[in-house]
């Protein structure tokens, strides 16, 4: 049975937490995997390691994203589930083997074309996560489409900690890279063995459902699903092939795993912020699809004061995670922190724009990224090496968050107010200024953090950023339990 709530706002609210705190698991898991795996491997084997999981993860998320918007868009329109499901988990098996094939025979192609022979082998192995990763992503698209937010977190967080737990073991064993990519793949394992505690759709056939309508909305989205995700990591391969060492990319992929943060809210939150947009405009409330949208776009605003802190204390933050050696990746890290945040912009509206039937306007959003950023990388990384690709990336990045909202506006005639917009860059002036004066040795970082992340709170609430229903929305969720669990049935 399908969860539907009166209250669609809160519902997306508690669904997000829900979500996002266990996507967040990938913050201290993944912070404490990067800092063991660069501390083990050193900058040339972590930069192989990087490099090899930037690869799996172009291809891995292509596959999921060719189908994620449109799984959890079909899913929440369905009466009946099973057959959208059993049909999304074929499509899903069968492209992922095909990309696992091509991958394996192509490794030896995209070692040389970065200058790294090794690479080549741990591209092979690696290849193996593909399905199931893969198939672990549909499981968890189906859940958020018939509203299980509750067993979607928890698949999320069995990923984590399976992915530490594995990664830690094997390379402690003295398995090195190989070891990290075994673990990684267990990760994905765990996973999907999750998802089908909860759900169980075939996955040998459709079962009796065509998949021709879910391939007429998902291809339009491919080329879309394929440029953002060429676009994640492009930054990085670019800076390899154009020369830089395995210890350069290193850095740069060390300061790419600190600004995760606003990309783990996007990925929780677009897909809900979706299947919500879609149940409501199918139930003629498209007012109510129009606030939520709205209110998506202003969260946005908001998050940039806390990008701004970080990269005030971007050079406490490296040393104290990664080391001294390390100390590198600050500087693309302050850059990449605000591109991270322009890319949650970007999913936003595009989860807005595919809700409303309008999956072509967003292709065309895509578009523009792989062209604008690879022309920046040409450009700048000769000329300022690591804070080059950085800058290409977020300047890029803003460009597409900007068209973005425009196309927002034409369509629904919303943009998040002035004063929302004015308040996110006084605060976002303060914090950074804050975070960069204030020098904290050591430990003590993790008491400046969320004391200047408290401080951005109260001044949003002092400037007057919230309503009074929105204030007595927060005292609900922080004084009462959360909305019932969400039914997902089998």
């Amino acid at each position: 049975m399908k969860h539907h709530s009166p209250h669609p706002r809160r519902e997306v609210l508690v669904g997000t937490l829900r979500v996002f705190l266990a996507d967040m698991m990938i913050l201290p898991t993944g912070l404490l995997t990067t800092a063991y795996l660069t501390r083990r491997l050193g900058p040339e084997g972590y930069g192989l390691f990087i490099l090899a999981a930037t690869v799996i993860a172009w291809v891995e998320w292509s596959v999921a994203a060719l189908f994620s918007r449109t799984t959890v868009k079909f899913v929440s329109e369905a009466q009946d589930w099973r057959p959208v499901g059993a049909a999304v988990v074929w499509l899903h098996l069968l492209t992922s083997v095909a990309a696992m094939l091509l991958l394996a025979l192509l490794a030896g192609s995209l070692a040389a074309l970065l200058h790294e022979p090794r690479l080549a082998g741990y591209l092979r192995l690696f290849s193996l996560d593909i399905p199931l990763f893969s198939l672990a992503q549909a499981h968890r698209n189906i859940l958020v489409g018939i509203g299980g937010f509750r067993e979607r977190a928890l698949a999320s967080a069995g990923r984590w900690v399976t992915r530490l737990l594995a990664i830690v073991i094997l390379v402690q064993l003295g398995f090195s890279i190989p070891g990290a990519i075994v673990g990684s793949i267990a990760a994905s394992f765990v996973e999907l063995v999750i998802g089908r505690i909860y759900i169980r759709p075939s996955l040998w056939r459709p079962a009796g459902f065509s998949v021709r309508p879910l391939w007429g909305y998902a291809v339009p989205l491919l080329f879309a699903a394929v440029s953002l995700r060429m676009f994640d990591k492009l930054d990085l391969v670019t800076l390899k092939a154009l020369g830089a060492s395995a210890e350069q990319a290193g850095n740069y992929g060390a300061a790419q795993s600190l600004s995760l943060i606003p990309g783990i809210l996007a990925f929780s939150f677009s897909p809900l912020l979706l299947s919500t947009v879609t149940r409501l405009l199918l139930n003629g409330e498209a007012e109510a699809a129009r606030n939520l949208g709205r209110d998506a776009m202003r969260l946005v605003l908001g998050i940039f004061p806390f990008a701004a802190f970080v990269a005030g204390a971007a050079p406490e933050i490296v040393r104290l995670i990664f080391g001294q050696r390390f100390l590198s990746a600050a500087t693309p890290l302050a850059l990449l922190i605000f591109g991270a945040v322009a890319l949650m912009m970007i999913s936003v509206a595009s989860a807005i724009l595919i809700g409303a039937g309008k999956p072509g306007w967003a292709v065309a959003l895509a578009a523009l990224l792989v062209p604008l950023a690879l022309t920046g990388c040409l450009y700048l990384i000769p000329a300022f090496g690591l804070k080059g690709a950085a800058l290409a990336t977020t300047l890029s990045a803003a460009a597409g968050a900007i068209a973005s909202m425009l196309a927002v506006k034409r369509l629904w005639g919303l943009l998040p107010s002035a004063a929302t917009l004015l308040r996110s860059f006084l605060l976002s002036t303060l914090a950074y200024i804050l975070a960069a004066w204030w020098h904290t040795p050591g430990i003590l970082l993790l008491l400046k953090l969320p004391a200047i992340s408290l401080l951005i709170c109260l001044g949003y609430f002092v400037l007057g950023e919230f309503s009074a229903a929105e204030k007595g929305m927060i005292r609900s969720l922080l004084s009462s339990p959360a909305t019932a669990n969400a039914g997902t049935g089998n």
